[in-house]
């Protein structure tokens, strides 16, 4: 059996795998390492583009498609009949949260503008203090996932109120639905999108989501660009009213005269959330345990099955 990985280091972070399974380096959808034709297990280039989904029609004898991403929006709809598409939810739960916590601690705080005044070497007291804090506010999390369960757990020790939205409600469990934000936004101080890219959640921060924010909210998302209409941040951010973080955009990368760079009240990170040491050795424990499982006939985990 053919295995197809995109990373060099990767092969020595799979573990031990069965007799009869070939592992080869793909680090480029342009440049094959060998006959397509009797692939069957295939780990893509993270966040890989069109080039790549472009190549599931030259993998006759492919069966499994492993992401090294958490979201599969950019292979939804593209794999063939007989193709499983799995994720690789749980990889980046703590970068991802750690980069939330960092990010929220960073607006409240006022790093920006402090890191700003140390570059013009100015003891900026006046200019920022007294600064917001974390103690006390009511954090609201769109995506109950297990990024999502993983910022709770991080943010558990700053005492803070924390709600849970997720598609639909699961009341035994404290998550409400997404149906329910109308109602839910307007009591929030922090709101954190987490969700991944389909039809739904495309679009769903607009003009309705950002007006139902309290002044003075801050909105952190770590999801994928388009899960926001740009249009609409940029108009509601440039009033001053809310806050932001963002590690997404859309498009990324963001131009250069693009009119988010410019506001003062918005952390713009390059989509490096889940970019950690620790993620290769993570990632490719998942893609050698799903090897195995594959070799041996068992269920996979991580499948994917209408954008989720």
């Amino acid at each position: 059996m053919k295995v197809w990985i995109p990373h060099r280091a990767g092969h020595a972070l799979l573990g031990e795998l069965p007799s009869g399974v070939t592992v080869e380096l793909m680090e480029d959808p342009d440049r094959l390492p060998s006959a397509p034709a009797d692939v069957r297990f295939w780990v893509p280039p993270f966040l890989a583009g069109p080039a790549a989904t472009a190549l599931l029609a030259e993998l006759p004898d492919l069966r499994v498609v492993q992401l090294l991403s958490a979201g599969a929006d950019a292979w939804a709809g593209r794999i063939p009949a007989g193709v499983t598409l799995c994720d690789a939810r749980g990889v980046h739960d703590s970068g991802t949260a750690e980069w939330v916590v960092a990010a929220i601690l960073s607006q409240l705080r006022g790093f920006g503008p402090l890191a700003l005044a140390q570059a013009r070497r100015e003891w900026a007291y006046e200019a920022v203090a007294p600064t917001d804090e974390l103690a006390g506010k009511r954090v609201l999390v769109v995506g109950a996932g297990s990024i999502g369960a993983a910022l709770q757990a991080r943010l558990a020790p700053f005492e803070v109120t924390f709600t849970l939205v997720a598609r639909t409600a699961r009341p035994a469990e404290g998550v409400h639905g997404v149906d329910e934000l109308p109602a839910l936004l307007p009591e929030a101080d922090i709101v954190v999108v987490l969700v991944p890219l389909t039809d739904q959640t495309r679009g769903l921060i607009d003009e309705k989501f950002l007006a139902a924010m309290p002044d003075g909210a801050l909105l952190v998302n770590a999801a994928r660009g388009p899960v926001a209409r740009t249009s609409a941040l940029v108009a509601e951010l440039s009033t001053g009213r809310l806050r932001a973080a963002l590690d997404v955009t859309d498009p990324e990368p963001l131009p250069a005269d693009h009119p988010l760079w410019e506001l003062p009240n918005v952390l713009i990170t390059p989509h490096v959330a889940g970019s950690v040491r620790g993620l290769l050795p993570r990632a490719y424990r998942l893609v050698g345990d799903q090897v195995r499982r594959f070799a041996a006939g068992e269920p996979l985990a991580n499948t994917v099955v209408d954008g989720y």
